[in-house]
């Protein structure tokens, strides 16, 4: 998943850099590890500014959520044109590039799995990780949809499961191929549904 931060080359407003800095520190080192006074000090603004974009640090951190969800649809709607005509074809480049990510420095799985595992169902940032996640399955259902699949809901389903699995064992285990993998047992699903 790209980052949802840019590089810094002009001056941006207080908002943009803090939720760039909270992006890369909560990715690199996970939400509990950092602190307010580390983002707005790295940021280069003031606590009193952070706090009068972000109330609490949970509102940042809904901030950096939805910042990365928009930063991988973003990435996904401008290169699946180009990955394959057939529908079954940019299905399976939805893999392909899960497996560019996995070998970017500096993956550390996903932001919502990661998230999850941190904060919990019970938290407000679960929201944004079921909207996230919505959206992926909305992903698969539609490609499986133009594709002709008769078991659309039920196949993205499956295929969740692949891009999930491949995802958290890229993180733990990051010298296989797991997205090639799950790309080949999507091929599978697809020809079977």
């Amino acid at each position: 998943m790209p980052d949802s931060s840019e590089p810094r080359t002009r001056r941006r407003p207080a908002y943009e850099r803090a939720v760039a800095t909270a992006d890369r520190l909560f990715y690199e080192q996970g939400i509990h590890a950092v602190g307010v006074d580390q983002v707005a000090a790295e940021a280069g603004i003031s606590k009193a500014s952070l706090y009068a974009h972000f109330r609490t640090k949970d509102d940042l951190v809904l901030g950096y959520l939805r910042g990365r969800s928009r930063s991988w649809q973003e990435h996904v709607a401008e290169e699946l044109p180009g990955r394959g005509d057939a529908a079954r074809e940019r299905i399976l480049a939805v893999f392909d590039l899960l497996g560019e990510w996995f070998a970017e420095p500096g993956y550390r799985g996903c932001p919502f799995i990661n998230v999850e595992a941190e904060y919990g169902a019970g938290h407000s940032t679960h929201v944004v990780t079921l909207e996230h996640r919505t959206w992926v399955r909305e992903l698969f259902e539609s490609l499986l949809a133009e594709a002709g699949s008769t078991d659309a809901g039920g196949t993205a389903l499956q295929l969740c499961l692949l891009y999930d699995g491949a995802m958290a064992s890229a993180q733990a285990d990051p010298s296989r191929p797991w997205a090639a993998a799950a790309r080949t047992a999507a091929e599978r699903v697809i020809a079977a549904g």
